[in-house]
């Protein structure tokens, strides 16, 4: 059995319903605003092309991430190299004074990059059992370095102070530079 529904004229149209959206832009011409509300835009960081399968800070967390490797494995060697008289308590003496350990962490930087800090560590844990033990003794110390003593805010302070004076100091160059060409 067929229905059929029969419109009157006046809604019988070839041209799309006149609806507005909330910005009062028609849907299908987005371009067309009303002129009573400003366009608002929230753009409030930079756009860095470039960057696709990682931001620029994402980036920076990477690099430090592998510094953070780097400042492990120097502490742990300086832990396994300074003679006894150096420390405060006998129970981190023994814990830290280890001249063999000293030796093979030192081979095995002399093999490996430290480059990637990951790769360094994965590395080194398959070595031996014994490289294990200073692999995971460099981990307990980055994450440690990481999360206590690295110090964030000074970071911050410290790259923002160089940048303004290494951008004053160039400006100020060319200036001085530009001035004496035209002199």
């Amino acid at each position: 059995m067929e229905s059929s529904t029969i419109l009157p004229l006046s809604q019988l149209s070839f041209f799309p319903p006149k609806s507005r959206m909330r910005n009062g832009a028609s849907p299908f011409r987005p371009w067309k605003q009303r002129t009573s509300q400003p366009a608002r835009f929230n753009c409030q960081k930079m756009f860095v092309p470039g960057f696709g399968e990682a931001s620029p800070e994402a980036k920076a967390a990477n690099n430090l991430h592998n510094y953070f490797t780097y400042i492990a494995v120097k502490i742990v060697t300086a832990q396994l190299e300074v003679p006894p008289t150096c420390f405060i308590s006998p129970s981190t003496i023994e814990q830290s004074y280890n001249p063999e350990a000293y030796e093979e962490l030192m081979e095995f930087l002399s093999r490996h990059a430290l480059n990637n800090g990951d790769k360094f560590c994965a590395d080194l844990m398959r070595e031996s059992p014994r490289h294990k033990s200073l692999a995971l003794r460099i981990l307990e110390v980055r994450s440690a370095y990481c999360k206590r003593d690295f110090e964030w805010d000074n970071l911050k302070r410290l790259a923002s102070k160089m940048v303004d004076e290494s951008n004053t100091r160039l400006m100020r160059d060319y200036v001085l530079e530009t001035s004496h060409e035209e002199s």
